[in-house]
């Protein structure tokens, strides 16, 4: 759990009582950055309501445990971790996507204390207090608890209207300072056959772009540099309320992807969008992006190739993507795609794999990642005919990754000898190679995600001991590997962005 939980040195204890006994909660968050937001949300109320969270299972009274449902390994690991909150402290609270079946969480664990589903802060909250009721203070004790999402003057707010409001954006962050991610929409439309996102999340809902560009405003202005726009469905963002308009520092903005992007762009921040599905739309953000607006950096979740492959998974846009890419490329050369791939879905064929292998080389994309299908739990393609032998599927997996490598080799070296923007995620010193302070660091161009994409390893030369985490540097790209570059720093400009910052952070 020492991975997995917050630590109270970036979350201050916020004791109600001097006399009482703080009331301490473990927290472990799994799944996808969607539900670190969710975590991020949950951990705010814990702090705003008094409570501590506790670094590890060691002290903690109760242990929330958000977990992932989407596939068969992650469902796993969600019932893992739930068993060994339970044994080192019997008092577990679950949500999350698995949540959203608690059946299966209490076939497994039927000790667990409660179950709710994903996006459930309030009752999550509601649990925690009948579980660890706060000792109550002699002079606040006896005021009134907000829900999360409440504002003053509601009296009776719907959860469905009040959870995607601005005053629920979270203001605990599980990810370092210089980076954050902005979920717009929750829920997805797709009735893909391998997937059960709209049945554990429930139908797209989108936010009021002004609740998100302040969310992102006030981001920026406390010294965050990157923004990772989500969603289950980025390009979608907006359909479900009709691209209604609301309001952010006076103007009416549209819940639209391009008029987001836009307002965005403009605070001076990188931004990088995620999960984005080839609607014609997207032609504009690419615009955006060649001209420096936005990060050219698209995140397409393509899945197959081959026709025949796409429809039975009931994807959208079968048998076009190539073209989009190469339509997007022309708008912003610089653009870089990173995609996900299921190899071995039913019906699959040594043909199909073909048209696969084809499309990797015809297409190039700079980012690749692909897993093995496996079945999920009332997904419609577990009824599909021709399943593949799971020998088959590892053997097509190695087959894929090669080319794919080979792919990210070659053009990771067409870097070499360019002078690259990166931003700086940690250091990196060689205390045995007698490395004074700050001369190794480990960073990003704004062609790559935290976490999913490859990394810049860099000398710091003559800016050793200067340069912070979360800064922007120039650099000189000196070698490549598979997935990796390597250089040195040349330059530290200072980062100037368009929003007033809180406080003092010094030079940037």
């Amino acid at each position: 759990m020492e991975d997995d939980v917050t630590t109270t040195e970036r979350l201050p204890t916020l004791s109600p009582s001097p006399e009482a006994a703080p009331k301490r909660v473990g927290f472990i968050s799994l799944g996808c950055p969607k539900a670190l937001v969710d975590s991020e949300r949950i951990l705010t109320q814990l702090r705003a309501e008094g409570y501590e969270v506790a670094p590890s299972y060691e002290g903690a009274d109760a242990v929330i445990v958000n977990t992932c449902g989407f596939i068969t390994p992650a469902v796993e690991e969600s019932l893992s971790a739930i068993g060994e909150a339970l044994d080192a402290t019997g008092k577990v609270i679950v949500t999350g996507c698995l949540g959203e079946r608690p059946e299966k969480i209490m076939e497994r664990h039927p000790k667990v204390a409660a179950i709710t589903g994903s996006e459930a802060v309030d009752e999550v909250m509601g649990h925690v207090r009948e579980l660890l009721p706060l000792d109550l203070d002699a002079f606040t004790g006896l005021l009134p608890v907000a829900a999360p999402g409440m504002r003053a003057g509601i009296e009776a707010p719907q959860r469905e209207n009040t959870k995607h409001g601005d005053v629920f954006a979270p203001s605990v962050k599980l990810t370092p300072r210089h980076y954050a991610y902005v979920k717009i929409a929750e829920g997805c439309n797709h009735t893909c056959a391998f997937c059960i996102i709209p049945k554990l999340r429930g139908l797209q809902v989108s936010r009021d772009a002004g609740a998100v560009l302040y969310e992102a405003f006030r981001l920026v202005a406390g010294g965050t540099k990157e923004l990772m726009v989500i969603s289950q469905d980025t390009s979608a963002y907006g359909v479900d309320i009709r691209y209604r308009e609301s309001e952010f520092q006076g103007e009416q903005v549209r819940a639209h992807l391009t008029d987001l992007a836009v307002k965005l762009g403009e605070m001076g921040a990188w931004v990088r969008m995620h999960y984005v599905y080839p609607y014609p739309h997207v032609d504009r953000v690419v615009e955006l992006m060649a001209q420096g607006k936005v990060l050219p950096y698209l995140d397409i979740p393509l899945q197959h190739a081959s026709p025949k492959i796409l429809k039975l998974m009931r994807r959208p846009g079968a048998g076009k993507q190539l073209d989009t890419i190469r339509r997007w490329r022309e708008i912003c050369p610089e653009l870089v795609i990173r995609s996900t791939f299921i190899v071995g879905f039913p019906g699959e064929t040594e043909e199909d794999f073909q048209e696969l292998l084809q499309f990797l080389e015809d297409a190039r994309l700079d980012r690749v990642g692909a897993f093995p299908y496996s079945d999920v739990e009332e997904a419609d393609a577990n009824k599909l005919p021709g399943a593949v032998p799971e020998e088959v599927k590892q053997e097509r997996l190695a087959r894929f990754m090669e080319v794919a490598q080979r792919i990210s080799t070659e053009k990771l070296a067409e870097k070499v000898g360019r002078v690259m923007d990166v931003i700086i995620d940690e250091f990196n010193d060689d205390e045995d190679e007698g490395d004074a302070p700050g001369t190794r660091l480990i960073g990003r161009t704004k062609g790559d995600a935290p976490g999913i994409d490859g990394q810049v390893y860099l000398y710091a030369g003559d800016f050793a001991g200067q340069v912070k985490i979360g800064d922007i540097v120039r650099a000189r790209i000196e070698d490549s590997d598979e997935y990796d570059l390597f250089g040195e720093v040349v330059e530290r400009p200072e980062w100037k962005p368009n929003v007033p910052q809180l406080g003092h952070f010094g030079k940037h």
